[in-house]
C-alpha cells in the first residue's frame, strides 16, 4: 500500500509572483506559499529572563545545559541492600548482618564493617565502596540479617555519576515550547531562572457585514461569527500576546484603518474573509494601498483556495479565506506554520501519520485536498483506516468538529481507491 498506487495526471500550476495583481487568477502550490510565509517569518530575537514557574508555556530561548552531571552522585535505583562483592566470599548462601540505613537525603558518608550490608533505599547515595544494591524482594531478612541466595553483578540497581547527562551537556535546545517535560527537565538541571522568547504580538479581526457576535439575534442576511472563535483558541498560547479587533464591515475606509492599526503594533496580523474574487472581497488591494506587499495569494488546496501572505513594514500578514471550514483548514495547514516560525519555536511543521483510505472517490486534479475524516478501525496491518464523511464538505462546520483529522489528497490525483495509503492530519 502506497501513495504511488493512486492515479494521477501531470499539473501545471504557476508559482506567481502575488504581489503583482495582474497575477491574482493563478494558482500556486501550498508547499511554496507555505515557502513564502516562511521565508518572511523571520523569529523575534528579543528575550526576557523570567522564574521557572513563569516560562511554563513559553519559548526557550537559548539552549539549556546542565552545570553539573547527572545525577549528581551515585545513588540507588530501589529500595533494598547495598552490598560489596568481597563480603561474599565461596559459594551461597550468604547470610550477613545489617550494620544501618541510608535514605534520599542523606550524606552518604556511612561506611559499614568488613562483612556488613547497609539498608539503602531508592534515590539514596552510594557509599564509594558499594559494588551492588539487591532488591529488598531478592532476599530475606530476619531481625538484623540478611539472607543471599544470589551473587548479584557488577554496579546492579546503582545510578552512576552522570549516566544520565555530563557536567556541560544539553538538555533542550532552544525553540522548544516549555510543557511539562521540558519544566521537568529544566528543574532537574537547576534552572530556576530560563531565557525565553518575548511574547509574540498578534492581531486578529474579522471581516464581514454579515457578522453578529454568537447570542445575539440574527437578522435576515446575518450569520453568527464563528473565524473569531476559533482563532481566539488557536492563539490561546502563554507565548503569544493577542490584540483581538473584533468584525469589521465591508467598508474600504474602515478595513484599512483596521490593518493600519492592527500592522502599528504587531508581529503578525490574521484576517478572516474577504481575500477571494468578489465584489465585497477588498483586502489584498487595500493590503497594498496600505503600504504591504502580498508574497502568496490563491493557493491550489480546496478547501482554502482564497489565502493571502504579505507583509506590511514588520508586520507578517495572512489573509484567511471567510468560509469557516476554509479558514481553519488554511490556518492549520499555512498560518500556523508561519506564526510559530515567527516566534521563534524550532518545531513548525505539521504532522502526518499513513492510513488506509476507507472510500472511493473520483475527482479533478490541480488542487491538494483536505477532507475531513473519521478513524473507522484497522485494517490487517494494523494501519488505521479513515472514511471522509461527505463528498461536499467545504462549507460544513459541523463535519469539521466531528472529524478527527484531514485526510489529504495529492494535487495530481484523478482519484484514490479504498485500500491506498493517505497521509493524515489528526487533530490533537
Amino acid at each position: 500500500m502506497t501513495l504511488s498506487s493512486i492515479k494521477t495526471v501531470p499539473v501545471d500550476i504557476t508559482s506567481c509572483g502575488c504581489d503583482d495583481p495582474t497575477l491574482a487568477a493563478k494558482l500556486i502550490p501550498v508547499n511554496v506559499a507555505l515557502m513564502r510565509g516562511l521565508e518572511l517569518a523571520i523569529a523575534v530575537d528579543e528575550t526576557e529572563i523570567v522564574p521557572l514557574e513563569r516560562a511554563l508555556g513559553r519559548v526557550l530561548a537559548e539552549p539549556a545545559t546542565t552545570p553539573q552531571p547527572l545525577p549528581s552522585f551515585d545513588n540507588s535505583a530501589m529500595d533494598g541492600y547495598a552490598v560489596r562483592l568481597d563480603d561474599l566470599s565461596g559459594e551461597g548462601p550468604w547470610q550477613l548482618p545489617v550494620f544501618g540505613r541510608i535514605a534520599a537525603g542523606d550524606a552518604g558518608d556511612l561506611v559499614a564493617p568488613k562483612g556488613q550490608v547497609l539498608r539503602i533505599l531508592t534515590g539514596a547515595p552510594v557509599p564509594a565502596d558499594i559494588d551492588a544494591v539487591i532488591m529488598q524482594e531478592h532476599v530475606t531478612r530476619a531481625h538484623d540479617s540478611i539472607t543471599i541466595t544470589k551473587r548479584p553483578a557488577l554496579g546492579l540497581n546503582i545510578r552512576r555519576l552522570g549516566e544520565d547527562l555530563a557536567e556541560g551537556a544539553e538538555i533542550l535546545p532552544a525553540g522548544v515550547e516549555i510543557g511539562s517535560r521540558e519544566a521537568c527537565a529544566l528543574a532537574a538541571i537547576g534552572a530556576g531562572e530560563v531565557a525565553v522568547k518575548r511574547k509574540l504580538k498578534v492581531a486578529i479581526f474579522c471581516t464581514g457585514s454579515e457578522l453578529v457576535a454568537p447570542g445575539a439575534a440574527l437578522a435576515p442576511g446575518q450569520i453568527w461569527n464563528s473565524n473569531r472563535f476559533m482563532l481566539l483558541s488557536a492563539l490561546d498560547k502563554p507565548w503569544i500576546e493577542l490584540r483581538d479587533l473584533g468584525t469589521v464591515p465591508d467598508q474600504p475606509d474602515d478595513l484599512i484603518a483596521t490593518l493600519k492599526d492592527a500592522a502599528a503594533g504587531a508581529d503578525m496580523v490574521i484576517s478572516t474573509g474577504g481575500v477571494s474574487v468578489g465584489d465585497e472581497d477588498h483586502m489584498p488591494r487595500l493590503f497594498r494601498e496600505a503600504g504591504g506587499n502580498i508574497h502568496a495569494m490563491r493557493v491550489a488546496m480546496k478547501p482554502g483556495k482564497p489565502v493571502a501572505i504579505g507583509k506590511m513594514n514588520g508586520a507578517l500578514y495572512v489573509g484567511l479565506p471567510g468560509n469557516p471550514v476554509s479558514a481553519f483548514v488554511t490556518w492549520h495547514i499555512i498560518g500556523a506554520q508561519i506564526l510559530a516560525k515567527r516566534a521563534g519555536l524550532s518545531k513548525t511543521e505539521v504532522t502526518t501519520d499513513i492510513v488506509s483510505a476507507g472510500f472511493d472517490v473520483t475527482r479533478r486534479p490541480g488542487r491538494k485536498e483536505y477532507r475531513p475524516a473519521q478513524i473507522v478501525g484497522r485494517d490487517a496491518n494494523g494501519i488505521e483506516i479513515v472514511e471522509v464523511m461527505s463528498p461536499s464538505y467545504s462549507a460544513r462546520v459541523a463535519l469539521l468538529s466531528a472529524a478527527d483529522g484531514l485526510v489529504l489528497i495529492p494535487a495530481e490525483a484523478t482519484e484514490a481507491s479504498r485500500g491506498e495509503a493517505l497521509d493524515f492530519i489528526r487533530f490533537s
